[in-house]
């Protein structure tokens, strides 16, 4: 990746920035916004597409809209610090569809995830299986009250400067 980020210039950071906003974007919308040919924009977007940089397009769907009201964010201490039990963990946290995010953090806590349920029956009910089988030192929830920004993309462009 470091080889590849290397080979990024102003104009790939310009594509990329463009998609992070509107994934749907023509290729020939692509290629005004950022001053290329179509065919000089499509041969970027290869090599980005190839390179990793670029992950996929997703549409944003309003979630609290079909009834998922709730979000919240777990916080998890374990005893256990081995690859083997983080893997287990890992696929255990995976296969519950409330979940969103999954991190692993320093500090006092050891574990970040990002729930969206339907009110708290919602969460009991995640929390339930989420327990279950596992052996977690401390889980707290924090209950969002208001969203103020949500999945907002960086400004790639301003940090590279």
């Amino acid at each position: 990746m470091i080889a590849e980020m290397e080979k990024i210039d102003e104009i790939d950071m310009r594509i990329l920035s463009c998609l992070q906003k509107d994934g749907t974007i023509s290729q020939r919308d692509l290629a005004d916004r950022v001053g290329l040919s179509q065919n000089a924009c499509w041969r970027r977007l290869q090599r980005l597409n190839a390179s990793g940089l670029v992950l996929g397009t997703h549409a944003a769907v309003d979630v609290a809209a079909l009834g998922f009201d709730l979000t919240v964010f777990v916080m998890i201490r374990t005893r256990h610090h081995s690859k083997e039990w983080a893997d287990s963990f890992r696929k255990h946290v995976e296969r519950l569809p409330e979940v969103t995010d999954l991190y692993r953090i320093g500090g006092d806590w050891d574990y970040l995830i990002k729930v969206v349920t339907r009110g708290m029956a919602g969460y009991d009910a995640f929390y339930q299986k989420l327990i279950t089988d596992f052996d977690l030192m401390t889980v707290t929830g924090f209950f969002s009250m208001e969203t103020i920004i949500s999945n907002r993309m960086p400004d790639l462009r301003g940090l590279t400067r």
